[in-house]
C-alpha cells in the first residue's frame, strides 16, 4: 500500500499537506469528533478522490483542505501557505488566490446571469478583464450561447457548468469538488467529469474529488478511503481521467 509521501515527488513540495489534523464541530453535548488525527500529502498536479460512507470525515476533510474549515489541532499546508491559524479574513484572501470549487448544489446566485457569476471572483480579485475573462471560460465549457441565461433558465448540467467555469476562471492551483455530480445523471454527470479533468490536465492543477462513484474515483491518480475520520487505506491507480 503506497503512502502518502510515497505518492509525492521528492524534488517538489506537496500541493497539499496535511499532519495530524483534528476537527470537531458543535459544543457541548452535541460536539461530535469529525476528523481524528489525519495525515495525508497530494503531490502538485495529482488527482485524488476521498472516498468512504456517508459520515466518514470526506467532505469536511475536503472543506479543510479548502480553507472553509479551521482544523482544532494539527497543521494544514497548502499551495505552500500555512493555513493553521489564519482568521477567516486571511483564508477568504487564500482560497481567491488558490482553490477553485466545485460544489454538488451548484451554489450559483439566483439574480446573476451566467457571466455574471463567473466574474464575481475575478471582480474580487481586482480582474480588470473579469467580463471578458468569464465569458472566455463560459465558452471553454460549452455555454458561450448562454452567458446572459439566469441559473433557473439552465438545465442542471448547465448549472454545474458554470460552476465549474466559475471555479476555473481565477487559475487556481487546487481545484476541489464534493459530489460534483450528485445532482446529475450519469451522462451528463461524465461529461462534466470530463471537463474538471480535461482542465486539471491542461492547467497542471491538483484536483481532489469528494465522491461515492467507484467509476469517477477510479479516473483519479490514487483513492483516499475515510472511515470515521480516520483514513484507513489509499489505492494508487494506474491512469488519472480515461473516461470508464
Amino acid at each position: 500500500m503506497p503512502s502518502s509521501s510515497q505518492s509525492t515527488s521528492a524534488t517538489a513540495a506537496p500541493a497539499i499537506c496535511l499532519d495530524k489534523v483534528e476537527l470537531s464541530l458543535g459544543a457541548g453535548a452535541a460536539r461530535v469528533h469529525i476528523l481524528k488525527g489525519v495525515s495525508l500529502n497530494i503531490g502538485q498536479g495529482e488527482a485524488v478522490g476521498l472516498v468512504g460512507p456517508s459520515g466518514s470525515g470526506k467532505s469536511s476533510l475536503l472543506m479543510v483542505l479548502a480553507g472553509l474549515e479551521q482544523a482544532n489541532a494539527g497543521t494544514v499546508a497548502v499551495a505552500g501557505e500555512m493555513l493553521t491559524g489564519l482568521d477567516e479574513d486571511a483564508l477568504a484572501r487564500f482560497r481567491g488566490r488558490n482553490v477553485g470549487i466545485v460544489f454538488q448544489a451548484f451554489h450559483l446566485i439566483p439574480t446573476m446571469t451566467a457571466v455574471e457569476n463567473v466574474a464575481v471572483p475575478l471582480e474580487l480579485a481586482g480582474r480588470a478583464d473579469a467580463f471578458e475573462r468569464a465569458a472566455a471560460e463560459l465558452a471553454a465549457v460549452g455555454l458561450g450561447h448562454r452567458l446572459d441565461h439566469y441559473p433557473a433558465q439552465l438545465s442542471g448540467g448547465e448549472q454545474q457548468r458554470v460552476a465549474v467555469a466559475r471555479a476555473l476562471a481565477p487559475e487556481p492551483r487546487i481545484l476541489v469538488a464534493d459530489e460534483p455530480t450528485g445532482n446529475l445523471d450519469e451522462d451528463t454527470g461524465r461529461q462534466i467529469m470530463d471537463l474538471l479533468f480535461a482542465a486539471q490536465a491542461r492547467r497542471g492543477a491538483t484536483l481532489v474529488i469528494v465522491t461515492h462513484d467507484p467509476t469517477l474515483a477510479s479516473r483519479c491518480n490514487r483513492t483516499v478511503r475515510l472511515r470515521s475520520g480516520e483514513i484507513v487505506s489509499e489505492e494508487l491507480l494506474a491512469q488519472a481521467g480515461t473516461p470508464a
